[in-house]
């Protein structure tokens, strides 16, 4: 990893830059962020072989009436790391963070519509030893996660230059997915940025037919991408932590549009539950959260109730390396 002192502005406007488009040719984000292109590959190279920068292609959790899961396992405290590194190996789990002392993991599961997320939800977890409590929360609706990334509020380009990197808008086609389409979506969820030879190679498609459907499932909203970083890349972020709010019903849109605003706030979602309103914030200190959750999270409108859960590590990413990990 490198150090969190070495990071620059311009490693920071190139990450934003892959978040806004990440596959971008690196020319034109040379041009965009007016440096040379062989500067801009540089970068890249550094900050993705260090471990710094991961740019991964997800297709859209809803898909097909996936059931996208929140799942909080709370286990003794000698077994979180093994069940959290369990949880990590399965390929149904999104991301698996360590919190709450220790003693809970928190997970996103990708699927829960079909027999094996029942399993691993209702079956094999409290199951297994050295678990003593599973809660399942069903994600209901985004207010901001997915193509939107914390990276987008913290400022490293200016409107004019991610407006330069947006990609072309392309009509999209609301079919299935096809296996050769599951394949590349699975390749690209190993790096966005892989080239057509390799994408070409697992679908067994031309150059040109990669090209027509990769547009096609960007553009209809079933793949999106996200870029993986190490948060000292953005100085104030240092305190990460879930929270889990009970939100009166009538509040709960406009309580998560609210939090969705919020700088802080990188995830913001409405849940089943016993709690109905999930996020997902990074602040500058202790003292910023308490800061945080004392004048903006408890003054919005129908919040009963706020539980917090300071996040210790992450086992799993699809979202921010979390540093220290």
């Amino acid at each position: 990893m490198v150090k969190s002192d070495s990071y620059d502005d311009l490693d920071r406007q190139l990450v934003h830059a892959l978040q806004v488009d990440a596959r971008a040719a690196f020319s034109r984000i040379a041009a965009v962020l007016g440096v040379s292109d062989k500067t801009v590959a540089r970068r890249y190279a550094r900050l993705r072989s260090s471990g710094a920068v991961r740019v991964v292609g997800l297709a859209d959790p809803y898909l097909g009436g996936g059931m996208p899961w929140l799942v909080r396992v709370r286990c003794a405290p000698a077994a979180a790391g093994e069940v959290a590194r369990a949880l990590a190996r399965r390929v149904d789990t999104a991301w698996v963070r360590l919190t709450s002392g220790g003693t809970e993991i928190v997970c996103a599961l990708r699927g829960g519509a079909d027999r094996d997320g029942e399993a691993l939800l209702l079956e094999h977890l409290p199951r297994t030893p050295r678990i003593e409590q599973v809660n399942a929360h069903c994600l209901l609706h985004v207010f901001y996660g997915g193509p939107l990334s914390l990276i987008a509020k913290q400022g490293a380009l200016t409107p004019d230059q991610v407006r330069r990197l947006q990609p072309e808008p392309t009509a999209g086609r609301d079919t299935p997915l096809s296996d050769e389409d599951r394949r590349l979506v699975e390749a690209l969820g190993r790096d966005a940025r892989a080239g057509f030879g390799e994408l070409c190679r697992v679908t067994g498609w031309s150059p040109s037919t990669v090209r027509r459907r990769l547009a096609e499932l960007r553009g209809g909203g079933a793949l999106y991408f996200d870029v993986d970083f190490d948060t000292r890349m953005f100085p104030g972020r240092a305190v990460w932590t879930m929270l889990w709010l009970t939100v009166d019903p009538r509040s709960l849109d406009a309580a998560g549009k609210a939090l969705a605003g919020h700088p802080e706030v990188a995830f913001a979602a409405a849940t089943t539950g016993a709690t109905n309103l999930h996020a997902s914030v990074a602040c500058a200190s202790v003292p910023a959260l308490y800061e945080y959750l004392t004048h903006r999270v408890s003054t919005l409108n129908g919040v009963r109730a706020i539980e917090t859960a300071p996040v210790l590590r992450g086992v799993k990413h699809a979202g921010p390396l979390l540093s220290g990990r």
